[in-house]
Formats: structure tokens, sequence, C-alpha cells
């Protein structure tokens, strides 16, 4: 059963609740069990079995504390921090290197929990929507064009898209992950690394039916406008 209520001073009731009740129990209520005291005192069964064999003395006990300790050494622990704000330091990799270097073997959940527990976040980079005015007109002129088509004419469309070869790398959102509190803990480096713009590259217009093939390669200087598509890519089709 979910547990209602999770207050501190709740938890002391209903641990007292689960030990009298055990007790009427053994005093010959033997109608009473876990299953019936855990629908009483709106707690799971599990809550029931871990506390009415106690005394009523550990009701009042701080478990504030318990749990299992943490399994990282000092010294993992610096090599996680270390390691914060930086490109190419997933969870998986920083174990590599706790092992390598202190032969402590942990496992890469063990690193996820921790940075959790230090308040650390993956960042990277999420591309805006493409709503700007330019994406707007092009996608109004589009509608304009296509609103007498017919049947017939769609049966003649010719699919296109564009994509680039790029100079530097592109980010890839899995690899480039970066821990961190906030941006601001990124190294300005990686940080232009993760957010650069305008990477060199080269564009390729690609558009074809089925009959034909074409293909454009963007001068320098130039951007994938409607203008441009309509200038130069349908005036060469």
């Amino acid at each position: 059963m979910t547990e209602t209520y999770d207050t501190d001073e709740q938890r002391i009731i209903d641990r007292i609740k689960c030990i009298a009740f055990r007790e009427a129990r053994d005093a010959g209520a033997t109608f009473i069990n876990r299953q019936w005291v855990a629908e009483k005192v709106h707690r799971s069964v599990r809550f029931v079995t871990d506390w009415w064999e106690k005394s009523y003395d550990q009701c009042f006990a701080d478990y504030s504390n318990a749990g299992p300790k943490l399994k990282l050494s000092q010294a993992s622990q610096d090599i996680i921090r270390k390691a914060s704000g930086r490109q190419g330091k997933s969870c998986s990799v920083v174990a590599k290197e706790i092992a390598q270097k202190q032969k402590e073997y942990i496992t890469r959940q063990t690193i996820y929990n921790y940075r959790h527990r230090e308040g650390l976040k993956p960042f990277h980079v999420i591309p805006k929507p493409l709503k700007s005015e330019t994406h707007i007109s092009d996608r109004l002129w589009l509608c304009d064009w296509l609103k007498d088509w017919t049947e017939e004419d769609f049966l003649h469309l010719a699919p296109a898209d564009e994509f680039f070869v790029w100079v530097v790398r592109r980010s890839n959102y899995q690899n480039d992950r970066i821990w961190a509190r906030s941006i601001d803990d990124i190294e300005e480096d990686e940080r232009y690394r993760e957010m650069v713009k305008n990477q060199a590259c080269i564009g390729i217009f690609v558009i074809f039916t089925a009959k034909r093939l074409h293909w454009v390669i963007k001068e320098k200087g130039e951007s994938w406008t409607g203008q441009y598509f309509r200038d130069v890519i349908l005036t060469n089709t």
C-alpha cells in the first residue's frame, strides 16, 4: 500500500501503532496480521514487517544517516570532481580512470549516483526550433505555392534536403555530455567546443525525382534561405 503520510512525526506514530497491533495479536487477537496492520496505518507491508517486532524506544531513534555507506575513497571523489565541467568524462570513462589510478573497481552507476548526490547535472546544446521570421516566411511561401496543386501535380513532387560536411566534428550529444552544477562551472575552452556556432563546413543540397538527381554545393558565404532556394536551386533544375 502506498505510504500516504511521510513526515517524521507520522512515521513515529505509525511505528508505535505497528508494535501495539503486534502486541494485541500476541495477546489473542488472531485476526491481526501484517496486511491488516498495513491497511490500518496506511503503510506498506514491508514497513509493518520492519517495525512491529521492535521496541517502543527504537521508534524515536534518528535514522537520517542510515543506509549504505559511500564506497568511494576521498581520492576517487576528487577524481570525479575534477572531471566535472569537462567533455569526455562520462561515468564509464571516470570509472576506468579511477580503476587505473586508484585500483578501485566501482560501477558507473556508483559514479552516477555520487554526481547526483553532489548536485551535478548533465549539459549539452539543444538546437533551437526553426521559428525565425525567415523560416516562417519560407513555409508560408511554400504553402502559397502549393495551394492550387492537383493530385497529378503532387505525383511530380521532388523531395529535397541539405546536409553538411563539417571541418570540425559536430557535437555528439552523448559523447560530448558535460557534468557540472551550472553552465558557469564549464571551462571556457570546453564550453566553446560544446557551444560553438557557425562551424566551417561544406553545404550540399540534393533534390531528386523518379528520373533525375540534382545536387548543388553551396557557395561560400551563402545561406540556406528561401531566396537562395528560389534563385539558385529552382532556376537550375
